[in-house]
C-alpha cells in the first residue's frame, strides 16, 4: 500500500470514526441494579443493552460477570464501592490498591470502566464517621488508579441525594445545605481539580408525588404547560427536570466550582405502584422517560447550561423485586427481567432510532386522471408547520420535546444528522414541529402546539435539510 493510499483511508477510517462517534448518544446512560433473584444473564443483558441506544451502564458495586460481559462492547461502566468499604479505603492505601486492582486493572481496557462512585448518597446518610472518609476514601482510590496509570482515563466521584440542597426554588437561588459546607467543599475540590463529575439524583417524581396538581404532573412529564417562572432570571422553564439539574448548577456557581460538570446518576418513574401512590402508572412512566429521552437528544441543554446534554443515567434496566418499601419501588424497569421485552416503548431501540429519511410528498399516489371532463381544480399550495415569530425559547423547547417523544424520527436533528446544523433551539424545534404535523396526517390541530406554531405555504428546507410537506 503506497503511502499516500494508506494516509487517505486512515483519514476516511477516521471520519467514519467520528461521525460514529457524533451519532451515539453517549449522554444516554441506565442503571442496573441487582436486589433481585430473578434476574437474566449477564450475557443477555449485555446483548439487550447492544441492541439500544444507551451507551453507559451503571453498577452500583463491581459485579465481575457483569462487568466481563461488557468487554469489547464499547459501552461505558461506571462501578461502586459500597459504603461500608470507605472505612478501609480511606486508612489504607493498599486495600484500595487492592480494590482496583481487582475491580479495574484485571478488565481495563476491554471491559470501558469510565468512572467509579465511592460510596451512594454518603453525604445524607447521617453517619458522621462514615462521611468524614468519604474524601480520603476518594483520594487513595484516585491514586491507586494513579499508580496504574488510569488516573486520566477512569474518573473517581460519589453520588449525591438531591436532599444535599437547602434551596432549590427557583433554580438559580439553588444552594446546599450549610451543615455540610466544609465536607461538600473538600468533595467539590477533589472533582475540580480531577475533572470528575458531581454525580445527583433528581426525581421529578418524588416532586409529584409532594404536590399532586394536575399543572405539577405536566411539568413534571415535559408535557405542554404555562411554565414555571424564575423571577431572579426570568427564565420561564417548562419541565421540572431542567428546574432540578439547573438548581444543582447553582448552587456549584455559588460555591464557585463553575468548571465541575453534573452528571445525572439517577432519574426515572414508576410504571406501578399502591393505591396510595400518586401518578405511578406505565402512561406517566412512559411520558417523563420517552420525554426525557427526547429531550436529551435535541441537545438544547438545560437553561444554565445550554447546548450540550448532561450525561443521564435512567433508573432503571430491570425491576429488582427483592426491594422493601412501597410497590413504586420495584417497578422502575424499563424491560422485563422473564423475557427481556419493553416495559413500554421509550424509543430506546437502535431499530427505532436509527435515521431514516422523512416521507417525501411525491411518493404520494397520484389521482387518476378522470374520464370525463372536469372544471380544473385549484392548484393544491403544499404547506408546513413552522413555529411563530414571537414564541419564546420555553414554548420551542416545549414544542420540540413534545413531538419528539410522539412517534416521530428525530434523528436528523440530533448530532451527525442532515438537519443539526444549523445547532438551534429553533431551527430544531421547527423541523419536529413540522414532522409531527406531516406525520399526523396534516390534521391542522397538530399544527397547533400551544399556540405556538402556524401553517405556511413557505417550504423551511435548506441545504441538505429537507423539510416534508404536504398539501391543503
Amino acid at each position: 500500500m503506497s503511502a499516500l493510499h494508506f494516509t487517505v483511508t486512515f483519514l476516511l477510517l477516521t471520519l467514519l470514526l467520528e461521525v460514529n462517534k457524533a451519532k451515539s448518544q453517549t449522554f444516554i446512560g441506565v442503571n442496573y441494579g441487582q436486589h433481585a433473584d430473578n434476574l437474566p444473564s449477564p450475557a443477555a443483558t449485555a446483548k439487550l443493552l447492544q441492541a439500544t441506544s444507551i451507551q453507559k451502564v451503571r453498577l452500583y458495586g463491581s459485579d465481575a460477570a457483569m462487568i466481563k460481559a461488557l468487554a469489547n462492547t464499547g459501552i461505558g461502566i461506571v462501578i461502586g464501592t459500597a459504603n461500608g468499604d470507605i472505612p478501609a479505603l480511606a486508612s489504607d492505601p493498599n486495600f484500595a490498591k487492592n480494590w482496583v486492582d481487582t475491580n479495574v486493572v484485571a478488565y481495563y481496557p476491554a471491559s470501558k470502566i469510565i468512572l467509579i462512585n465511592v460510596g451512594n448518597e454518603v453525604i445524607m446518610s447521617g453517619d458522621n464517621n462514615l462521611i468524614s472518609q468519604l474524601l480520603p476514601a476518594m483520594q487513595n482510590v484516585k491514586n491507586a488508579l494513579d499508580a496504574a496509570s488510569l488516573g486520566a482515563k477512569v474518573k473517581v466521584s460519589t453520588v449525591h441525594s438531591m436532599t444535599l440542597l437547602k434551596q432549590s426554588e427557583p433554580p438559580s437561588s439553588g444552594s446546599f445545605d450549610p451543615a455540610y459546607g466544609d465536607m461538600l467543599k473538600g468533595v467539590l475540590a477533589f472533582n475540580n481539580a480531577t475533572a470528575s463529575p458531581f454525580a445527583i439524583n433528581p426525581y421529578p417524581f418524588f416532586a409529584y408525588r409532594s404536590d399532586p396538581r394536575p399543572e405539577t404532573l405536566a411539568f413534571c412529564l415535559f408535557q405542554p404547560n404555562s411554565g414555571r417562572l424564575d423571577g431572579n432570571t426570568k427564565i420561564n422553564y417548562m419541565n421540572m427536570f431542567d428546574a432540578q439539574v439547573d438548581a444543582v448548577r447553582a448552587a456549584l456557581d455559588a460555591m464557585e466550582f463553575k468548571n465541575v460538570e453534573i452528571v445525572v446518576a439517577e432519574t426515572g418513574w414508576p410504571y406501578k405502584g399502591d393505591s396510595d401512590e400518586v401518578g405511578a402508572s406505565i402512561e406517566n412512566a412512559k411520558a417523563y422517560n420517552g420525554n426525557l429521552i427526547a429531550h436529551l437528544r435535541s441537545m438544547v441543554g438545560t437553561p444554565l447550561m445550554p447546548g450540550k446534554s448532561v450525561d443521564t443515567y435512567l433508573f432503571a434496566l430491570y425491576d429488582e423485586n427483592l426491594k422493601s418499601g412501597p410497590t413504586s419501588e420495584r417497578s422502575f424497569g424499563l424491560y422485563q427481567s422473564a423475557d427481556l421485552t419493553m416495559t413500554y416503548d421509550v424509543g430506546l431501540s437502535k431499530s427505532s432510532s436509527q435515521a431514516q429519511t422523512p416521507a417525501s410528498p411525491a411518493t404520494e399516489k397520484t389521482p387518476e386522471t378522470p374520464s370525463a371532463v372536469a372544471p380544473s381544480p385549484e392548484p393544491k399550495k403544499a404547506s408546513w408547520c413552522v413555529p411563530k415569530k414571537d414564541v419564546t425559547d420555553s414554548e420551542l423547547q416545549a414544542s420540540l420535546d413534545y413531538a419528539c417523544a410522539h412517534g416521530i424520527d428525530c434523528s436528523p436533528i440530533q448530532p451527525g444528522g442532515s438537519c443539526f446544523e444549523p445547532n438551534t433551539l429553533s431551527a430544531h424545534a421547527a423541523y419536529a414541529m413540522n414532522l409531527y404535523y406531516q406525520s399526523s396526517g396534516r390534521d391542522p390541530s397538530s399544527c397547533d402546539f400551544s399556540q405556538a406554531a402556524m401553517l405556511s405555504s413557505s417550504n423551511p428546507s435548506y441545504n441538505g435539510c429537507t423539510f416534508p410537506g404536504g398539501s391543503t
